[in-house]
């Protein structure tokens, strides 16, 4: 089996926030989306970043972490679209993807690689379940890939997760991040 890949959907507008919120800086002052992907990279080293192509200097940050860069022309059509191309842009030997967020930074380094394992293991798909809620990091084997390449619009990744609920295997966690996404400033505040 081929390696985990890292898929960080980065693409979004983020208009309910006000402002470019990926690049917008947390407590210690790194940007979001690069702590976003900090953390996924400590989990899968090949990790790809899926952006809008206006999003230059959001790509020479994650470049500078070490994750690659995948423009999307088509990411304004939704996060299919993205999750599609950041398939396509890995290698053919992928043994699957770990796809996480920009705008959920705070997901713990160890359930991003315990999402992995249980790829590597063999589960099709994995997540996070916290308090009763499926969260993010979300894990496809590589079986996903001619379904993912095929994904378009805003459904992402859900349609699958909700077409095939007996091939999720459902990782308990008490890592409050798996559930915490950003989307206005006051988000930011919420421990």
């Amino acid at each position: 089996m081929g390696p985990i890949i890292g898929v960080l959907l980065a693409a979004g507008q983020g208009r309910r926030f006000g402002s470019d919120k990926l690049l917008h800086p947390l407590e210690d002052g790194t940007p979001m989306a690069v702590l976003a992907a900090r953390r996924l990279k400590a989990a899968c080293p090949g990790s790809i970043a899926v952006l809008r192509p206006e999003q230059t200097a959001l790509a020479d940050l994650l470049a500078e972490e070490g994750v690659q860069p995948v423009f999307c022309a088509a990411a304004r059509g939704g996060m299919g679209h993205s999750l599609a191309a950041g398939v396509a842009a890995s290698p053919a030997t992928a043994g699957g993807w770990l796809v996480a967020l920009g705008d959920m930074p705070f997901i713990q380094p160890q359930t991003m690689r315990q999402v992995a394992r249980v790829l590597e293991a063999g589960a099709s798909l994995a997540a996070p379940w916290l308090h009763g809620r499926r969260g993010h990091p979300v894990g496809f084997a590589a079986c996903w890939r001619e379904t993912l390449l095929a994904q378009a619009g805003d459904a992402g990744a859900r349609d699958i997760l909700s077409r095939h609920p007996e091939a999720l295997r459902r990782i308990d966690t008490d890592d409050e991040g798996v559930l915490r996404d950003v989307d206005v400033p006051g988000d930011l505040g919420q421990a």
